[in-house]
């Protein structure tokens, strides 16, 4: 299952489409793009070709701008004298799509995908692995964590970072600063303060100062990694969830204590899109929500009066003393492993994941979060205001477990109830996590 958001072009200084995949994750973690640990490295093949010789790309809809990906072919063809014909996917079906077209031979020889469709592309041999290339394919850079983790299984690199986006906090700076609040916090405890402070200022019953639902796991996994707590981890072969360590019930307890204090009642057994936390922040029933970027365009429609000078974001502080990890959605490039090109889709792919394109193309003009630690610093510094909280949570990132079957975890909503029966009290933290452990070890390990 696949979810994306993306944000619409009104009213935004700066346009930034922010699409997250919600059905993967990490594992086996490697050490930042430079190629740590990857083993023997090797140089990406130089490779020339017959003018008349194609490179077939997919790329799906939304992700890259035609004037991107132009501009990758340009270079391409340039150093190799190859043509590329470029087949925009739409995403409704597309993982059948991809899992035949891998299995044929004749796929296509790269792939723009979703970070968290790698582990099950990756399971059924239809991707290539990239691992000897790391270091090569890093290009002096270190690939932010969120999008490496997840093309990472079983200790093999199968694809490569391409964009990325993040949730930061979305905060009425009006209302923030009709209750004495007039400066963005950057700790865990001048968060609080803040939300104390806007709390008291306005009294409605129903009015949360920062509306954080409970079942709205993507964060309640930030107060498990914040605390130390790892979703699951994965040792031989054998897949161990870990919501009952001494971490995560730390980060567990944390969540219940923000969540029941700066929220209300009715939202520990709620999700965020029911009611639509965009329109609840719209209407001034909240202060503050924690979402994607492409939600500043969604709030200014659902309310006009609202003025994006209204608005502000930053990165959600933690107990640790630093942002909370947010888990990254975004698109990461895959060969097939039945490719008939694959020197040419390596030196493709190394184009596309370019410093100097991610500056220009990636972040300059389709104004993603680019791929790695560096360029999403330089970008945190050149982004309006609005817009900065987004980059600068970029930088701390994880991801979910990268097994093929995390997307059953997903889709039975096992980690919503395991947050929610949290935030709501039916189930203690040790019980809320014993029972999700025990359901989770199960589907992560089934096909073993």
């Amino acid at each position: 299952m696949t979810r994306r958001w993306f944000a619409g072009p009104a009213a935004l200084g700066l346009t930034m489409a922010v699409g997250l995949t919600a059905c993967g994750g990490s594992g086996a973690s490697t050490s930042g793009g430079g190629g740590g640990g990857a083993g023997a490295q090797k140089a990406v093949p130089s490779t020339t070709a017959a003018s008349d010789q194609s490179l077939t790309v997919w790329v799906m809809t939304g992700d890259y701008t035609p004037e991107t990906v132009n501009a990758i072919n340009a270079e391409f063809t340039k150093q190799t004298g190859a043509k590329v014909n470029v087949q925009i996917q739409t995403w409704d079906g597309i993982t059948t799509k991809i899992t035949t077209a891998l299995a044929t031979s004749t796929p296509p020889d790269v792939l723009d995908l979703g970070n968290t469709q790698v582990a099950s592309f990756a399971a059924t041999g239809g991707l290539a692995d990239m691992t000897p290339y790391k270091q090569d394919m890093a290009q002096g850079q270190t690939w932010l964590k969120g999008l490496e983790e997840p093309a990472t299984v079983d200790g093999a690199l199968y694809a490569i970072p391409g964009f990325a986006g993040a949730r930061a906090v979305i905060y009425n700076k009006t209302m923030w600063a009709k209750a004495g609040v007039t400066s963005t916090p950057t700790t865990y405890d001048e968060l609080t303060k803040a939300l104390d402070k806007v709390k008291a200022a306005n009294h409605a019953p129903d009015f949360s100062p920062l509306y954080l639902p409970g079942q709205y796991w993507y964060v309640g996994l930030q107060f498990v990694w914040d605390a130390g707590g790892e979703i699951a981890t994965n040792s031989n072969g054998k897949w161990t969830s870990g919501m009952s360590t001494p971490q995560a019930q730390q980060g567990l307890q944390n969540w219940k204590t923000f969540q029941n204090t700066y929220s209300t009642p009715a939202s520990r057994t709620l999700n965020s899109d029911s009611p639509d936390q965009t329109q609840l922040f719209a209407a001034g029933k909240v202060g503050a929500i924690v979402d994607t970027n492409g939600t500043v365009a969604t709030i200014l429609k659902n309310n006009p009066a609202l003025k994006e000078s209204d608005l502000g974001s930053f990165a959600f502080p933690g107990r640790s003393g630093k942002s909370q990890p947010v888990m990254l959605g975004g698109s990461v490039w895959g060969i097939a492993a039945k490719s008939q090109h694959n020197n040419l889709a390596l030196q493709w792919i190394k184009i596309a994941t370019n410093p100097d394109l991610q500056k220009t193309w990636v972040f300059g003009h389709d104004h993603w979060v680019p791929n790695s630690n560096e360029a999403t610093q330089a970008a945190a510094a050149k982004v309006p205001a609005l817009q900065k909280g987004f980059f600068e949570a970029a930088l701390n990132s994880k991801a979910t477990p990268a097994n093929p079957n995390w997307a059953q975890i997903e889709g039975n909503k096992t980690i919503n109830q395991l947050f929610s029966a949290v935030a709501s009290g039916s189930k203690s933290p040790q019980d809320a996590a014993r029972e999700y452990d025990g359901t989770a070890d199960k589907v992560l390990n089934s096909s073993r």
